[in-house]
């Protein structure tokens, strides 16, 4: 009769186990368990020894002991008040307890302090929101080192033409250089997730570009509504036309500058894509500089987008 192999654990998932702690799927938590990929992760973030790190979601804390190894301090972000305990526990009475400092909350609804990288296994559902949260994080960091679901990665540095380019490529590549760095698969987390993941390089640009991101973000949310449509076609939807129109109302209103009778906010819209030679462009083609341009164009006519 064959051996049946006893299923291997890993010493702090049999800890948690006894005390029954099961893992949240509502905070995304699946733990990050095979050590060569956090090392490679770490090797890859380029670490220093006088750094302050940032971790979203340090889980058991596979990563945050390896990283307090390599770097000055370790900011820790966790949602889970049982995993804090384990966390706590497990630099409890070693040199890593003075070096590592353990924010309890959403990382979302928090203020995060100075650090000067950030290497995480973020829960997947905040993907989106913390990406923008860090770029617009001031002040800058040198870099991001983050595990995302695979899809999610493959949009970050989605180019333009790509199937998967949308305004979340636009908007993140306008702020950082963003780099696939390794495809991870989902049998080295626990519990596994449904899909696979991918490590990403985000760099903030530094100086940023001189751009207003909230009128930037109006722009684009616009153009890609429908993004295989030309943009002669996105500008005529009577709610974008409307909210326009309000826009360049305020805008007179604050520069004292009258309104003809016979102003038509449709047709100046359709000017502007003309004479700025985009209007039979479509969004899923056009890269940062193209955006730049419209954007000036709109804005020195008056028209806002926030």
């Amino acid at each position: 009769m064959p051996k049946i192999k006893a299923e291997k654990k890993a010493r702090v998932h049999n800890e948690i186990a006894k005390q029954g702690i099961q893992f949240n799927k509502d905070f995304g938590q699946h733990i990050l368990k095979n050590p060569l990929i956090i090392t490679s992760m770490l090797d890859k973030s380029g670490l220093r020894p006088t750094d302050v790190a940032l971790e979203i979601g340090p889980g058991t804390g596979n990563m945050t002991m390896k990283m307090l190894d390599r770097v000055k301090k370790v900011i820790a972000c966790e949602i889970d008040t049982r995993l804090v305990a384990e966390l706590q526990k497990r630099v409890q009475g070693t040199p890593y307890q003075s070096k590592l400092q353990i924010i309890v909350g959403d990382v979302l609804k928090t203020e995060l302090p100075f650090f000067d990288i950030c290497v995480a296994n973020i829960p997947y559902q905040i993907s989106s929101p913390l990406v923008f949260k860090l770029l617009l994080h001031r002040p800058f960091f040198r870099c991001a080192v983050l595990m995302f679901q695979q899809e999610f990665a493959q949009r970050l540095v989605a180019k333009p033409g790509d199937k998967l380019y949308c305004r979340l490529s636009i908007n993140t590549q306008l702020l950082a250089r963003v780099d696939m760095l390794m495809k991870v698969g989902k049998n080295n987390f626990r519990p596994p997730p449904k899909v696979e993941s991918s490590v990403v390089r985000i760099e903030p640009r530094n100086p940023p570009p001189p751009i207003n991101f909230v009128e930037w973000d109006g722009l684009t949310r616009i153009a890609f509504v429908r993004k295989n449509k030309t943009l002669s076609a996105a500008f005529k939807h009577s709610t974008t036309i409307a909210a326009l129109e309000k826009n360049y109302k305020v805008h007179c209103s604050l520069h004292n500058k009258e309104i003809p009778e016979d102003f038509d906010i449709k047709q100046k819209v359709q000017e502007i894509l003309t004479s700025a030679g985009v209007d039979q462009m479509r969004a899923r083609t056009m890269d940062c500089d193209d955006f730049m341009k419209l954007l000036h164009a709109f804005n020195s006519e008056g028209i806002h987008f926030a």
